[in-house]
């Protein structure tokens, strides 16, 4: 087994994904968020011409975290499907997943609330696009969303 765990999230947008990767990062475990690389690239939450950029800063980001001395990072990104997630495979490190359960009604019904109504189409799609994991991809753990709204 690698000495490298990257813990990817898997959730559709506003799931509560940053949300329980706080607790995380309180623990003084590192978090590569794609979103806030996009803010600090371009100030957009998306420009579709800087997203391959974004995921090469995202993967060279994870890459030098375990090189500095980490022995875990948390991805904070939607992962939602297969090949998105299959994206990650590295001979570096193994791959955990933590699933925020969160159905897509609760997501737009956020999306709303929190001034972001473009968002909801998005959510809209992704949820069409969705694959819940499967076994075999090594998922460790299933939060459900109430968990969080507790």
């Amino acid at each position: 087994m690698n000495p490298y765990v990257l813990i990817c999230m898997i959730g559709l947008p506003r799931a509560g994904k940053s949300t329980y990767v706080a607790g995380i990062r309180e623990k003084g475990i590192p978090v590569v968020n794609p979103d806030s690389i996009r803010l600090a690239m371009h100030g957009q939450r998306f420009a579709k011409e800087a997203e391959e950029l974004v995921w090469a800063t995202a993967k060279i980001m994870v890459r030098s975290l375990f090189l500095a001395g980490h022995q875990e990072v948390v991805l904070d990104a939607t992962n939602i499907n297969r090949a998105s997630r299959d994206k990650w495979i590295d001979p570096m490190w193994t791959r955990l997943f933590t699933y925020i359960s969160t159905p897509p009604s609760v997501c737009v019904v956020r999306a709303a609330q929190d001034g972001m109504p473009d968002l909801v189409p998005v959510i809209e799609r992704m949820a069409v696009d969705f694959e819940k994991p499967s076994d075999e991809e090594g998922v460790v753990d299933f939060i459900d969303w109430k968990e969080l709204d507790a």
